[in-house]
């Protein structure tokens, strides 16, 4: 699956940004969806994901309430973010997995199977 992400760009600390995740040929078919971040010289960091089979949505603690996942329909993936802060600022993948995992924790070891480019989210305080 091929994955493009965009929506990134500079933003003062409380405001807000949208990204969006295109699959090619519109469709993410049986693949678990979901958001990584990384900043230079870390691990690419979990997000946010939206189960494939059980439609359970995931969100790490540092995002949780501030941070919506949703997957509207024809290949898109969206990540509203709201209340932003500077330690938000990152690199921001999407990506697709093969296997649906149950908690944060495995989506933090396991990661996805396929990544799109990243967009790059800045925020200013």
């Amino acid at each position: 699956v091929q994955l493009q992400a965009s929506g990134g760009g500079l933003v003062q600390a409380g405001g807000s940004l949208r990204l969006s995740c295109a699959a090619a040929g519109g469709t993410f078919g049986t693949y678990t969806v979901g958001w990584f971040r990384q900043t230079p010289g870390q691990h690419r960091e979990f997000v946010a994901a939206i189960g494939r089979r059980s439609g359970n949505v995931y969100y790490s603690d540092p995002v949780k309430g501030r941070f919506t996942i949703s997957e509207p329909g024809a290949g898109t993936l969206y990540l509203q973010m709201n209340a932003l802060k500077p330690e938000d600022s990152a690199t921001y993948y999407c990506g697709a997995s093969v296997a649906e995992y149950r908690t944060v924790n495995d989506y933090y070891a396991f990661g996805m199977d396929y990544w799109g480019k990243g967009t790059q989210v800045t925020v200013s305080s």
